[in-house]
């Protein structure tokens, strides 16, 4: 089955959603960010401790169903006598629930600046490797 990827998610992240099923994470990763906006509520995502660069075909990672999603724009506003700066930056917050352990079988699309798709399959827990 086809998903979308979101990469570099600490392991204590992963581990925290296995054992608590329902998780808010905050996407910041301009990568990362992309392939959240390509989501909504209901559709399922693989998270993987991988690196985008290193993301190849047998590595695993846990599938987590989309509960919500929101984007927030945070500005910042700083200034002194000579200049006045202001800064904005978007984030993602969406919330998982837990579903399985999955393997990529393929990497369809890994391009810089679009969502990371993947082809995988879920791993039984009988599953030994």
């Amino acid at each position: 089955m086809e998903y979308i990827v979101l990469t570099g998610i600490a392991d204590s992240v992963i581990e925290g959603l296995k054992k608590h099923s329902l998780r808010t994470l905050e996407v910041r990763n301009p990568q990362n960010f992309f392939g959240v906006l390509a989501l909504n509520a209901g559709d399922q995502v693989l998270l993987t401790s991988t690196k985008r660069d290193d993301l190849t075909d047998g590595t695993s990672g846990l599938i987590a169903r989309v509960m919500q999603k929101q984007i927030s724009t945070h500005s910042v506003l700083s200034a002194n006598d000579l200049y006045i700066e202001e800064r904005e930056s978007m984030t993602a917050r969406i919330q998982l629930e837990c579903r399985c352990m999955a393997r990529v079988r393929a990497v369809i699309s890994n391009e810089l600046g679009k969502p990371i798709a993947v082809d995988a399959r879920e791993i039984p827990c009988y599953e030994a490797r």
